[in-house]
């Protein structure tokens, strides 16, 4: 499979026929955005779909509602809000800490494996890789930990960082923007949700859509099966840009 199948239109300001040296050119993106859960591994590792199952039973037990309703009550926040999460901050007094601790117990050490083809794409990456995500730091570490790339990731931008602001709310992209001090066309923003994608993509993010659904869609720039196809895209990119597919960068951890 091609990794950039359904690739959509990119423009990054080159004229044909104007041609520039390396040299002259600063790079248009500066870092690669990335979600975790169902991102960076297959959908079918069961991770997500076992939070999921915290996540109505935290309604059950928590709450106390009947598990139609808690189902039916995580579906609507899901759809309204984005995240089950976000829902119940909007409408019920819960404890945040406590929700994301229990919805989070879930075996990921048993789900995961080291990847060694995400490993070697990430540290071949031209720009800092970081995690945008909408789970806990303690979560984010275990999985990246147990994939095997938690030192490609020197910074980490988790729920708690956001203020509890979640994707696809535009105050979450606001902080890790003002955070990492750069625009949203300096960042390149990888995630399985298309939502999330197209939240990113009104911050003139550069945007890539991950997993088997993955397709040409409005707000999104590039398709690819899995995270480590994350290496044909950059290539692409640099080529376009007009400058090395590779620029040296530091692996050191440096949480933000």
């Amino acid at each position: 499979m091609d990794p950039a199948r359904g690739r959509c239109h990119l423009a990054l300001g080159h004229r044909p026929g104007h041609p520039f040296r390396a040299a002259e050119r600063e790079p248009v993106i500066q870092y690669a955005l990335f979600d975790l859960d169902d991102t960076l591994y297959p959908r079918d590792a069961g991770v997500l779909r076992a939070i999921g199952g915290r996540i109505e039973e935290y309604l059950v037990v928590r709450m106390g509602m009947a598990p139609e309703e808690a189902a039916r009550l995580r579906a609507e926040y899901r759809s309204r809000y984005g995240t089950t999460l976000a829902g119940l901050l909007a409408h019920h007094a819960v404890d945040a800490d406590d929700y994301l601790a229990y919805v989070h117990a879930v075996p990921v050490e048993s789900l995961l494996r080291p990847d060694a083809a995400l490993a070697a794409a990430l540290g071949a990456l031209p720009w800092e890789p970081v995690i945008f995500t909408n789970s806990d730091r303690a979560h984010t570490e275990r999985v990246l930990n147990a994939l095997g790339v938690r030192r490609h990731f020197a910074r980490i931008f988790d729920i708690r960082d956001m203020g509890y602001r979640q994707k696809p709310d535009p105050l979450a992209y606001r902080h890790v923007l003002a955070a990492l001090g750069v625009p949203g066309s300096a960042c390149l923003f990888v995630d399985d949700s298309l939502v999330n994608l197209q939240a990113g993509k009104a911050w003139q993010m550069t945007t890539v859509w991950v997993g088997p659904d993955a397709a040409p869609a409005e707000g999104v720039d590039y398709c690819i099966a899995q995270a480590a196809d994350i290496a044909s895209i950059a290539a692409r990119i640099r080529v376009q840009e007009g400058l090395p597919q590779r620029r040296a960068r530091s692996n050191a951890k440096r949480d933000g």
